[in-house]
């Protein structure tokens, strides 16, 4: 396997608050993880250190062979980051984001048309080309925030909370896409659905407190933790027993 990811003793302290405590872990090719917490776990700001938002206090994250300390440029041209809650330019159009984002990803301006054309089609985002960012719906914002993500066709995406707003028919067309896209690619989601890791992931980790508590496949982690389909009640186990 081809690994696009390793986190290394990954570490974050905000004064006395440990946010993320010493994670390790890694992510091949071909991997669709599913990074599992409650609110305040750690995810968000594990996933803002591995794209650069933050830096470490200590340890690192290694992306397409290289170290996210060293050489920040050229991991970030290798990541697809979709943030929580998408910060977008509201007055913009769902199009001439889209294109704002190809020229900063340095695509090439004869080549734009066709990339941004793609990923409307991939993102089904067609009927909001025109419409200003601030007037769509929750789902829709999120949908052009993946778009975004997706534009550049990086080797890793890293997604906070990506089907967050979707309706169950969008849910499941983004779930289908990253399907297709994890062939290719490795990708990270955070996400607090047990239906999304079933759907979606090969892998499941949870975090809580900013300890990395658990990993292991969907099925691996219900049989170990519980048969009931409550991130609650396995989250609890895990945290009694680990």
């Amino acid at each position: 396997m081809v690994e696009l990811l390793k986190v290394e003793n990954l570490t974050k302290k905000f004064g006395p608050l440990t946010a993320v405590d010493n994670i390790s872990f890694k992510v091949d090719k071909g991997d669709v993880l599913g990074f599992l917490g409650p609110n305040g776990a750690g995810k968000s700001t594990t996933m803002k250190m591995i794209t650069g938002f933050l830096t470490p206090s200590s340890g690192t994250a290694i992306v397409c062979g290289k170290d996210i300390l060293d050489e920040p440029i050229k991991v970030k041209k290798s990541i697809g980051y979709l943030p929580e809650g998408a910060p977008l330019y509201g007055d913009m159009t769902a199009g001439s984001f889209l294109n704002f984002v190809a020229e900063m990803r340095g695509i090439n301006k004869k080549d734009r048309p066709k990339v941004i054309e793609n990923i409307i089609e991939k993102i089904n985002l067609n009927e909001v080309v025109f419409r200003p960012i601030e007037t769509l719906s929750k789902g829709f914002k999120r949908r052009v925030g993946l778009a975004q993500a997706m534009l550049h066709d990086p080797e890793l995406l890293i997604l906070d909370e990506p089907t967050d707003g979707l309706d169950p028919n969008q849910k499941f067309e983004v779930r289908q896409l990253l399907k297709d896209l994890s062939k290719n690619k490795a990708i990270v989601i955070s996400t607090h659905i047990l239906e999304e890791v079933d759907a979606v992931c090969s892998r499941a980790m949870v975090i809580a407190k900013g300890k990395l508590l658990a990993d292991s496949t969907p099925n691996g982690l219900r049989k170990e933790f519980s048969d009931k389909d409550s991130l609650d009640s396995i989250f609890r186990k895990i945290v009694l027993e680990r």
